[in-house]
């Protein structure tokens, strides 16, 4: 069934106008000729999406195929669809794709070239392949070359299904098909759906080799040491990956195997709302020629990006290659994880600023994957909600969250790697009434846990969350470290983080209820 596949797409790319792996000046170029977006003072090309300038999770697929049916979580995440289905909305796309110019971008996913898959990705428009470019693995001229493509992805945003015919929730649809080693995308302009779908499915392959896929960022020290940044978006992992005294392996994806870790892509894809070069100088610096920024308000005169405004969402976006970053390595691999690091934003303001955590206070938290939701993330979103995302990165696990939560907590003992939850949201008090972390503080409890510096002071249990608490941390007052002393109420902080521990308790009993071992390492209410 694949080279059927194989061969009907292959037939469109040779009656449609394709255009093969064209550069960057090329992609840039066609872009802006065609009107998809505009250059900013710097050079970044700036596109709108549209009305989608999120993820669209309420519509993405797993083709119900027998190879992968008893594999499969299936629910809201991972929602079925027929193969009968795929085949009529697969046939229709490639007839409309058959009058279209096509841009063709071959590359791979995964820098440890052991684990690494082939990947080719078929586009509607230039930004988005120009995108795609810059995200994933480039290869060398020999590689590509000898290139040929395991899994393809196949964009066409102008293309809208019909729910009655397609059997899917709206005209947008994301589809994997595992047996036919194709992701289908349509209905939405969003060019972030094309990175996480083939996360998604590395995070099926990776664990079938004994690799744990990750959704983390990852930076090495001087020394060699590695760390892991895990959280979902909007709590600062790439920003705080992107260490100026640290080189970074790789922003958003990673796969964790015996041999250590290793970048899944090849590029970054940072928020860039509120971005300022005091701030964020790393990424800031990165945004030139070649960037694609999505959703920015550029000065339609002066072409000056306003990083500040949210004119078309809060959730913007600027996606370059690594090695834009000073110092990266390339290629993203590196050795085994000295700390691990868990990033929440929590809108309660109740989370220590940093704690450490057992091996089964980790495993307990990283299938709560606890954050809030902030605006603009994905469709339909307005305002901060609580969210609870299995592994820090739930819309993009195929398989149960217990084989992931095994796999980190095995490996954390087998590399007596340090585990630390760091809060990035707020102080003081909930949304409205506390303020967001000050980020110079949260560096400097990072850099602490980094430099070993954690390991040498003392701690004390929270209460409610269990957590180890330092009671002293270089360059961060002592009275924020401890949360209820930066509230005013303190009778309030207390009933709000009862609260906040009773939506743990019960999202973990209810998602999780064979695990009673790991839940002992939870909240007590």
């Amino acid at each position: 069934m694949q080279t059927k596949t194989v061969q009907q797409l292959a037939d469109v790319l040779a009656t449609a106008n394709t255009h093969y792996n064209l550069s960057v000046s090329q992609l840039v170029e066609t872009a802006v000729k065609r009107g998809e977006g505009v250059l900013t003072d710097k050079g970044a090309l700036n596109a709108l999406t549209g009305k989608f300038t999120g993820r669209s999770p309420k519509d993405k697929y797993v083709v119900d195929e027998a190879s992968v049916h008893e594999k499969i979580n299936w629910g809201p995440v991972n929602q079925p669809i027929s193969p009968e289905k795929f085949e009529t909305l697969y046939a229709e796309v490639l007839d409309y794709l058959q009058e279209k110019d096509l841009f063709v971008f071959d590359g791979f996913a995964g820098a440890d070239e052991k684990y690494r898959l082939p990947i080719r990705v078929v586009n509607e428009y230039a930004w988005h392949n120009l995108f795609v470019r810059q995200l994933f693995i480039r290869p060398t001229e020999a590689e590509l070359a000898g290139h040929k493509a395991e899994f393809t992805v196949i964009s066409a945003p102008g293309f809208k299904a019909n729910p009655v015919v397609h059997g899917t929730n709206s005209e947008t649809f994301i589809i994997i098909s595992f047996e036919k080693k194709v992701v289908l995308i349509g209905g939405t302009e969003y060019a972030g759906e094309m990175k996480k779908s083939i996360f998604s499915v590395m995070n099926l392959l990776l664990p079938e080799q004994d690799v744990l896929p990750m959704h983390c960022s990852a930076n090495v020290g001087k020394a060699g040491d590695v760390a892991l940044f895990f959280g979902l978006s909007g709590t600062g992992k790439t920003t705080l990956s992107a260490d100026p005294n640290r080189n970074l392996i790789g922003d958003d994806e990673h796969g964790w195997s015996d041999n250590g870790v290793f970048n899944i892509e090849g590029g970054c894809y940072a928020k860039c709302i509120h971005l300022s070069e005091a701030g964020e100088p790393q990424i800031w610096k990165a945004i030139n020629y070649g960037t694609v920024l999505e959703n920015v308000d550029v000065n339609e005169h002066t072409r000056v990006a306003d990083y500040d405004s949210d004119k078309y969402t809060e959730n913007t976006r600027a996606a370059y290659p690594v090695e834009m970053i000073p110092g990266a390595v390339i290629p993203g691999v590196g050795g085994q994880p000295n700390v691990i690091i868990f990033l929440t934003a929590d809108s309660f303001g109740v989370i220590p600023p940093i704690s450490k955590l057992s091996k089964e206070q980790a495993m307990y938290h990283f299938l709560s994957g606890y954050t809030s939701k902030m605006a603009g993330t994905e469709r339909g979103v307005t305002a901060p909600q609580t969210e609870f995302s299995t592994c820090f990165g739930s819309p993009f696990l195929p398989l149960r969250p217990v084989v992931y939560a095994e796999m980190l907590g095995k490996k954390i003992v087998e590399q007596n790697a340090h585990v630390y939850l760091v809060n990035t949201g707020w102080t003081g008090g909930p949304v409205g009434i506390g303020k967001r972390m000050n980020l110079g503080y949260t560096r400097a409890m990072v850099t602490a846990a980094l430099n070993g510096e954690l390991e040498n002071v003392d701690y004390v249990a929270d209460p409610i969350f269990g957590v180890q608490v330092p009671t002293s941390c270089p360059g961060v007052p002592s009275e924020l470290l401890q949360p209820r002393n930066t509230w005013e109420d303190k009778g309030a902080y207390d009933k709000q983080a009862r609260e906040l521990a009773s939506r743990f308790v019960e999202n973990f009993s209810k998602k999780f209820p064979s695990a009673a071992e790991i839940a002992e390492a939870g909240p007590k209410i």
